[in-house]
């Protein structure tokens, strides 16, 4: 299988598991990254994870091995969802990125643009194994 061109938005895989994310969602953040490392470098999958809220001093914005860290560039609601459209537009072939995430809207405009979707259970699942 060829290597896939993922943007995860981080929150919706963070949030697809009650594990007590909530009561430390900066260590939730740190955990998904690592987790997101060894995938990517188990399959070669391209990876870039979008999360919400403020770069926190543990996890910046950029390169964290073979994945890439982003945060919502604005505070409220849809501030992550925005960003990845803002990187589905950009890329100069958006039929080739596949978006993981729950949220029906961020669905439609993504497919809008020409990238394809999935789902964060089925990601975590692939994560998991």
């Amino acid at each position: 299988m060829a290597p896939r061109r993922l943007i995860v938005d981080g929150m919706n895989v963070i949030g697809s598991r009650p594990d007590g994310w909530w009561r430390d969602r900066e260590g939730a953040a740190r955990r998904l990254v690592e987790q997101l490392r060894a995938f990517a470098d188990r399959t070669g999958d391209e990876i870039t994870v979008v999360l919400d809220g403020r770069p926190s001093p543990g996890l910046a914005e950029g390169r964290h091995g073979s994945v890439t860290v982003w945060y919502a560039s604005r505070e409220g609601p849809d501030a992550a969802d925005d960003r990845i459209v803002r990187l589905v537009a950009a890329d100069p072939n958006p039929a080739t990125l596949e978006v993981v995430t729950a949220d029906a809207r961020l669905r439609e405009r993504v497919l809008e643009l020409g990238g394809t979707v999935s789902g964060p259970r089925t990601f975590r699942r692939e994560l998991d194994s």
